[in-house]
């Protein structure tokens, strides 16, 4: 597995910090701990604390954005490859509080997540709540405040630790971008198209309109 990422620079201002993060709005970044000097329990003391989800990312809390729609869409596409692993015990399907430690001090959360047994220490669902795990597949749902900055660090640093199926989801313009390595330019899939699992998890063939169709469903008259 490829355990390289470069290291932070060392930020003077704010624009600096939130550039290196990504150009995210200064609304998610916390300033308690100060920036640079966070660490992974205080992501675990927040959500046990707050109940808020933060990723851990240059020694500073980045709060993770989840809407409603985005938390609903989590929701299905994990109901939908749950239904295809679980009967065939591949390993374990995560969503949006799962709290995987990449690197020593880099925490991510992806949105759903599947990781093969063979990638779980023993074989079993890990204890800690941040156990040091890269999962085989990781998605994104994006969030208005997710940037294009910050989505191109995330993908990268799946990669960089050993991910080998990334997809991020835009919910407006209804696709799916598929990525398999670090530089490669995305494989764009749209709605009336199918995801599938790849090499990750051959056989799995998701429509994306059954998906979508989910933001679509309405109370009968």
């Amino acid at each position: 597995m490829t355990t390289v990422i470069s290291a932070p620079s060392n930020p003077r201002t704010v624009d600096e910090l939130l550039h290196q993060l990504g150009d995210i709005p200064a609304s998610r970044v916390r300033i308690r701990p100060s920036p640079g000097h966070a660490t992974v329990q205080d992501v675990i003391d927040v959500h046990e604390k707050e109940r808020r989800l933060c990723e851990l990312v240059d020694g500073t809390l980045v709060e993770k954005p989840m809407g409603y729609r985005e938390s609903m869409i989590a929701g299905a596409l994990i109901a939908f490859i749950r239904a295809f692993v679980i009967p065939r015990n591949l390993g374990i399907v995560t969503g949006e509080s799962g709290m995987m430690k990449l690197f020593a001090g880099l925490v991510r959360i992806p949105d759903v997540a599947f990781a093969s047994w063979d990638r779980l220490p023993g074989g079993k669902v890990p204890s800690e709540p941040a156990p040091l795990l890269a999962p085989d597949l990781a998605v994104e749902i994006l969030s208005p405040s997710n940037t294009p900055q910050e989505m191109t660090r995330k993908h990268r640093e799946y990669f960089d630790a050993g991910v080998r199926l990334v997809w991020i989801i835009d919910l407006d313009d209804r696709t799916a971008s598929v990525y398999t390595a670090a530089d490669q330019t995305p494989v764009i899939v749209g709605e009336s198209q199918s995801l599938d699992g790849g090499d990750v998890l051959p056989g799995f063939v998701l429509p994306l309109g059954d998906l979508f169709a989910e933001l679509d469903r309405q109370a009968r008259n």
